[in-house]
């Protein structure tokens, strides 16, 4: 979960997926669609359907026992490098480096120099307790995450001072240029039920997840929208708009869009903006009418 998001936007998530999947076992057995809805609102989702299949192969091939080296953890969908290096030296004493950003900019400035990615590993690797791999590894990543941070670094509090070359921060990059693009999606209600659209499954994006219906066209004859919020992903700045449409003036196709009451809402496997929106006004307790078309 931690993966590119940031430890105040996951815990809630966390608790919530604990208590529906309180073990490796509940996990494995779960659908997929079901571990989606739990995951809704974290993004990036090849997360959650590679811990599923992590989750199935070591309860099924494994016998439900974890991997205990990098190697064996490499073999599990989704583990990369860091990951299963860093799960087998804290939890399994494995005498392995690990190297994220903040170890890497560690390194380059105790060093002096800028290092490719195979280098920093290299000499994390050198440097390496290994005796105590976990809480070598651990402590170098709090290093970077807290005292050695990119911008502004409290050099005169590093236990590393007296042997860093650089003691002090680069220069600041220059950062991609976000970019920004306007939404524009409909909320269709029927005795209590709301019209969702399901993404093909074949999406670079969020394949399979359910979300409101677009809204192609002009604007509903100058009506006034029913919300208007503002949305980000990654490098993507989102305004968007919602409008409310009566349910008999919404063409819906019988292959991506179903009827669905708000409890059923609240389990499936919704996007994060959708979750946002629907919270927003479907799941309050006193609905607004729709506007006819």
């Amino acid at each position: 979960m931690l993966q590119q998001t940031r430890v105040a936007a996951v815990l809630d998530h966390y608790a919530r997926f604990i208590r529906r999947f309180p073990t490796l076992q509940s996990l494995a057995a779960a659908r997929e669609s079901s571990v989606l809805a739990v995951w809704s609102g974290l993004g990036y989702y090849h997360r959650a359907r590679r811990m599923h299949q992590a989750a199935k192969v070591v309860v099924r091939e494994r016998r439900g026992a974890f991997p205990r080296t990098t190697g064996d953890w490499l073999q599990l969908p989704g583990i990369g490098r860091y990951t299963a290096a860093a799960i087998a030296s804290i939890a399994f004493s494995e005498p392995v480096a690990v190297v994220d950003g903040n170890v890497e900019r560690v390194l380059q400035r105790l060093l002096g120099e800028k290092l490719d990615r195979e280098a920093a590993w290299s000499q994390a690797e050198a440097l390496l307790d290994r005796k105590r791999p976990g809480d070598f590894n651990q402590a170098m990543m709090e290093l970077g995450a807290t005292v050695c941070t990119p911008r502004a670094p409290q050099c005169l509090l590093c236990p590393l001072n007296n042997c860093c070359v650089s003691r002090g921060a680069e220069a600041p990059s220059v950062g991609a240029t976000r970019k920004s693009k306007e939404l524009r999606y409909v909320l269709a209600r029927n005795n209590g039920l709301v019209l969702l659209v399901r993404r093909a499954t074949n999406d670079s994006l969020m394949a399979g997840m359910w979300e409101l219906p677009t809204l192609s066209g002009g604007q509903l004859n100058g009506d006034a929208p029913l919300l208007r919020l503002r949305h980000s992903i990654t490098d993507t700045d989102y305004r968007v708009t919602v409008f409310a449409v009566a349910a008999d003036h919404l063409q819906e196709s019988a292959t991506d869009a179903k009827w669905f009451t708000v409890r059923q809402c609240e389990r499936l496997p919704l996007t994060g903006l959708a979750r946002k929106i629907l919270r927003r006004i479907a799941f309050a307790s006193s609905p607004p009418s729709a506007v006819s078309k």
